[in-house]
């Protein structure tokens, strides 16, 4: 497969994806049930479920998707995705606490260092379908999310396999990346995620107000980057010092080494946010539950090829959580299928 050639390079993938310049098409054209959960503190999660040709006594595998940060059900990687499963699986997207609209209800919000509202989030749907096999599926931030999870949870994880696009597993060094003074930087990925945030407050203000964290709200409408945004409300939450002792308390490199059920990740060279310097290469040669796919082309989820671009990595995915599948079948394995090892694709 070949990258689109007016899409090369990992800046213009990246804007190409980021800037939403794909919409609608037929291989996104879906439509989700919605399920609101009510978590334990008051919080709520939605959930959009894809079950297309489902039926009362549905046993197929459900894939359990996550966005990355500010995203939703809605994004056009996420729809293509639940798309090519839904032949397959039962596909449901997680949205985070306001995200994807869903109300916030509770002080508490999303971040990449708390995995405890996607564990609640497995119990409820292994709880409603016992018999189901359970796969993730996770994106950027989502990612990580999903990597810690599975590194915390070891053998004791629900999920029977995991795959993760574009994981910033050095949360440190993706920070450093978006603090860069880089035209992308300065023109897209600083002013759209900062002003995402700060959306974000001003429409939970009311609920947002009543956190103990007491947010210092004029400093947050002044900031400019991402990494004073996570200063001065993420890293209050969790106790942490500033962003940068968040994100390395955040990040998932130290979790891959624990991981104990089949795991794919999916990372391109020429990402410009999560840098490819800081996937621990070595430790998925050591662990023979993991597999790197760490391709030269394809940005920040991007990975479009083909003269009319499609998404690369959609085929991947559903081949490997297939694999994964067979094979727990043929031998109840939780390591890797035989003919699933560490990868290096490349894209030219």
């Amino acid at each position: 497969m070949k990258t689109t050639p007016y899409l090369r390079g990992g800046m213009v993938q990246t804007l190409y994806s980021t800037l939403g310049m794909v919409k609608r098409d037929k291989y996104s054209d879906i439509s989700y049930e919605r399920e609101t959960r009510t978590m334990s503190d008051g919080g709520t999660i939605s959930l959009d479920w894809y079950t297309p040709n489902s039926y009362k006594d549905d046993t197929r595998p459900i894939a359990v998707v996550m966005s990355g940060v500010g995203g939703s059900s809605y994004e056009y990687h996420i729809r293509c995705l639940a798309k090519s499963l839904g032949k397959g699986y039962r596909v449901v997207v997680m949205n985070h606490r306001g995200m994807g609209r869903t109300p916030l209800t509770s002080p508490k919000i999303y971040n990449a260092h708390d995995t405890g509202d996607f564990g609640d989030i497995l119990q409820y749907i292994r709880g409603k379908h016992p018999r189901a096999k359970l796969v993730g599926v996770a994106f950027s931030l989502g990612a990580n999310l999903l990597t810690k999870y599975l590194g915390e949870q070891g053998s004791s994880s629900l999920l029977s396999a995991g795959v993760a696009v574009c994981c910033p597993f050095d949360m440190s060094l993706t920070g450093r990346s978006l603090d860069a003074d880089t035209f992308l930087n300065n023109q897209v990925f600083q002013p759209k995620l900062v002003a995402t945030i700060k959306r974000f407050f001003v429409r939970n203000s009311e609920i947002l107000q009543s956190s103990p964290t007491n947010y210092d709200w004029e400093a947050i409408m002044r900031a400019r980057r991402m990494s004073e945004i996570d200063t001065l409300v993420t890293a209050r939450d969790y106790g942490h010092r500033d962003c940068w002792e968040h994100y390395h308390e955040a990040s998932s490199s130290a979790y891959v080494d624990r991981i104990q059920r089949p795991y794919l990740a999916i990372n391109s060279m020429d990402d410009p946010v999560t840098r490819y310097e800081g996937i621990p290469q070595a430790k998925f040669r050591r662990n023979p539950h993991t597999a790197l796919a760490l391709l030269k082309h394809g940005g920040h989820i991007g990975f479009f090829c083909g003269l009319r671009p499609k998404i690369w990595f959609l085929t991947p995915i559903v081949e490997f959580l297939d694999g994964v599948l067979i094979s727990e079948k043929l031998k109840s394995a939780e390591a890797l299928p035989p003919h699933v090892s560490l990868a290096h694709f490349d894209i030219l």
